[in-house]
């Protein structure tokens, strides 16, 4: 069955920016492709539009929570280089 309309292109929006944002997971973006592949098809048949509202809002989460991710791993990255640098001018 197909999906609400006015829906399908959050769907799609959701799923373009998970795909985008994945490309920086730990385990790899292949990695991160494979489970997002298969989180979607896991909810294909869902016709009820406010279930589908709670997954969109569900995945909207995850993206908050990568970006999170990738911005604690970015600020440890750089906290490590310059207190590094710090131990060697002294």
């Amino acid at each position: 069955m197909k999906m609400a309309n006015p829906l399908r292109g959050e769907v799609l929006t959701l799923y373009k920016n998970l795909l985008y944002i994945g490309r920086e997971y730990p385990k790899g973006a292949d990695y991160f492709k494979r489970r997002l592949k298969a989180a979607f098809l896991k909810n294909k048949d869902v016709n009820d539009p406010e279930k589908i509202r709670e997954l969109i809002a569900r995945g909207e989460f995850v993206i908050k929570e990568l970006e999170a991710l990738y911005f604690l791993r970015k600020y440890r990255a750089m906290k490590q280089r310059y207190y590094l640098e710090d131990d060697k001018t002294k």
